[in-house]
């Protein structure tokens, strides 16, 4: 035994009689973890919100959160001489003066996109294939949470250059705020000290971007791991792996190597991205007044769905007592969001309701197999998707050289036509895949070779799939078809069973 492992190992001998580590270091880096590609999104997540955390740290080191005025003097140009606050002109000096300033925000910025739609892919995941059931519901909802704060804290961070595009999503953000009845006028004074744009508003978020919400997200994070390392990993169906194991690779050295390599990889195509591909120009749009409004407006990909529910909405208004109450703002904005957030966090709980189901679920769902939940998912998706476009008429319209008004209505028609559709239509995909997943079953596979038969007929050859795949197409619960009974509950014929004809 060399010097140095007499020290490491006197080193270890001396935490294990302290703290009794060696046990739980055992049988930790033992654990094992399934291998399937689905898996990494959650890695995306992780490592992304890693990258924000060394980036947002580079960039806070020059960013000034001031609403105070200053004239520009600094390089770029075309702002020079121009008023503007200390928060935009810092960021200004960050993109052209501070040496790799530029690419820190665009990979800020590009790492938060990433990370919302790993967040998105994530809970996607987890809820087509039925992950979210027993044991595993408040893992469910921390993800919830998780995309919750992704959506607040991404509104807070490109408020904070106070260019025009990002004063317009705040003065949108002012206007749901005020909204809320009675108390929306006081709640919009206190966040922005004062009446809009107010002169307290970007120290108040640059806190609570750089430092409350960062927190949240570590703590949020830390117990969704930790619930997932205590309640194992779930996996997909295949032979060998049951409710009662885990079939993959251990922590050391399998699954740690890749999942390094992985976190590389992650930071590479962020970098690369934020390299050649431009995001968030904020030179381009000129500091904040609230007399003017950029044309063509968009805000991130994430809140285009929140953004086109609030142009969809019709001018509804109620003037009683005084006050006036914006239901056009108030509903799409506030409780439209809520209703699904609230359903959302709630799912897994209705689903075991509805189904009877208390049992503990290790092993993973095909969608196919779970038409019901599998269409509500799609319905979902199909509800926000068409948000998403009408978020976006403005540019709809000037691309495709189309009427907004076409659009808007559209949009107001679609929103509850299109969703029961989509429904209707994956329901019956996914019964159709049952079928041929029965058919391959039982017949085979084919192999397109054509069979001449002695009564002159022509057959195709099918071929026997494998044991694997046969197993991974047979796996799943099979609830038998309910039948009604021949009589009713008070021993009467049901009319109409072929038994009685």
């Amino acid at each position: 035994m060399t010097t140095v492992e007499k020290r490491l190992g006197a080193a270890a001998n001396f935490v294990d009689e302290r703290l009794g580590a060696a046990g739980w270091m055992k049988k930790s880096l033992n654990k094992v973890f399934p291998d399937h590609w689905t898996f990494m999104f959650g890695e995306i997540c992780m490592y992304s919100f890693v990258i924000l955390l060394l980036s947002g740290t580079f960039l806070t080191l020059w960013f000034d959160p001031s609403q105070r005025d200053v004239i520009y003097e600094g390089v770029y140009e075309p702002l020079k001489g121009i008023k503007m606050s200390a928060a935009y002109a810092s960021t200004l000096d960050i993109s052209f003066e501070v040496r790799g300033g530029l690419l820190m925000r665009q990979i800020h910025h590009w790492a938060a996109n990433i990370f919302m739609a790993a967040i998105v892919a994530h809970l996607l995941r987890v809820f087509f294939t039925g992950a979210f059931r027993k044991p595993r519901e408040f893992n469910w909802i921390l993800g919830i949470i998780l995309l919750t704060l992704g959506l607040v804290e991404g509104l807070l961070g490109y408020s904070l250059p106070d260019d025009l595009l990002s004063g317009t999503g705040l003065r949108i953000t002012s206007a749901i705020v005020q909204a809320i009845p009675v108390v929306g006028t006081y709640i919009s004074f206190f966040l922005f000290g004062g009446a809009f744009p107010g002169v307290g508003f970007l120290p108040r978020i640059f806190t609570i971007h750089i430092l409350l919400l960062p927190g949240l997200f570590l703590a949020v994070i830390t117990i969704h791991v930790m619930l997932v390392w205590y309640q194992k990993h779930t996996q997909f169906p295949g032979p060998g792996r049951t409710e009662k194991n885990v079939v993959g690779h251990p922590i050391l050295p399998v699954y740690m190597a890749k999942a390094g390599g992985f976190f590389f990889i992650v930071f590479g195509v962020t970098a690369f991205l934020s390299a050649v591909a431009s995001i968030n120009p904020i030179w381009l749009y000129g500091p904040y007044t609230p007399g003017q409004i950029s044309a063509g407006s968009q805000p991130d990909w994430y809140m285009g769905w929140l953004d086109g529910l609030v142009r969809m909405a019709p001018p509804l208004e109620t003037h009683a007592f005084g006050h006036t109450v914006s239901w056009n703002i108030l509903i799409p904005a506030l409780i439209v969001p809520g209703i699904v957030f609230t359903g959302m966090a709630f799912y897994p709980f209705i689903e075991s309701w509805i189904t009877g189901d208390k049992r503990e679920h290790h092993l993973l769902d095909r969608p196919r197999n779970v038409p019901n939940r599998t269409a509500l998912g799609v319905m979902s998706i199909t509800f926000v998707l068409i948000s998403l476009i009408n978020g976006g008429n403005d540019i709809f319209a000037t691309q495709f050289d189309l009427s907004i008004n076409q659009i808007m209505w559209f949009s107001r028609i679609s929103i509850f036509i299109l969703p029961p559709i989509a429904f209707v239509v994956t329901k019956r995909l996914c019964l159709s895949l049952q079928r041929a997943d029965r058919d391959l079953v039982l017949h085979g596979m084919e192999t397109g070779r054509l069979v001449r038969m002695p009564s002159g007929e022509f057959a195709e050859v099918h071929e026997p799939i494998s044991p694997q795949k046969r197993f991974i197409l047979t796996s799943h619960e099979q609830a038998p078809a309910l039948e009604l009974p021949a009589t009713d509950a008070r021993g009467v014929r049901r009319p109409g069973a072929l038994k009685n004809k």
